[in-house]
């Protein structure tokens, strides 16, 4: 399957709006939301353009096309107005032999990793793209942010295909690749 994967919306309708066309432009078979997906937190600003309805509309009509976990800014609240599970720590995604763990990243991540056997971490929350390897050779993958990047980067997301792991900037363009 070809997934895309996106973390810290934080209300923010544009960029999703962006990244769904690039989803559908690709034919991706599945959204991963890492998220933080519809408030923007206390420590963020409020964010142009921010929509929390149109986000929802946009999400919605995608809800079967959806996994997603819960993030540090998401609450109960939130779920009422989303057609698709939220609020799970962290769901696992078992694919052509791989085991992708999903998570947020605020319980686990690179220096608090999961229990278990997984090809890959899958994990938003510090709005810092990349990969890294562990030790005993598992991916860390996270995605960045759509809404609020961090380090000076871009705004960004992640996909999975074809044996390998990209970060795009909004516009599609592949500023990082690595294998699965």
């Amino acid at each position: 399957m070809r997934y895309l994967i996106t973390s810290d919306l934080h209300g923010a309708p544009a960029p999703m709006e962006q990244i769904l066309r690039f989803y559908d432009a690709h034919q991706y078979d599945a959204l991963l939301l890492l998220g933080d997906i519809l408030y923007y937190g206390p420590r963020n600003c409020v964010p142009d353009g921010m929509d929390c309805r149109r986000l929802t509309e946009l999400l919605n009509r995608r809800a079967d096309d959806i996994i997603a976990v819960r993030g540090n800014c998401d609450a109960e609240v939130d779920q009422m107005l989303l057609q698709f599970d939220i609020m799970a720590d962290y769901a696992v995604v078992c694919d052509e032999g791989r085991r992708f763990f999903l998570t947020h990243g605020h319980h686990y991540n690179a220096k608090c990793p999961p229990r278990g056997n997984y090809h890959a971490l899958i994990h938003g929350h510090t709005h810092l793209q990349g990969f890294t390897r562990t030790a005993d050779g598992m991916l860390i993958i996270n995605p960045g942010s759509p809404t609020f990047p961090k380090g000076g980067n871009p705004p960004t997301f992640a996909t999975l295909s074809d044996g390998m792991a990209r970060i795009h900037t909004l516009d599609g363009s592949i500023i990082d690749s690595c294998t699965l």
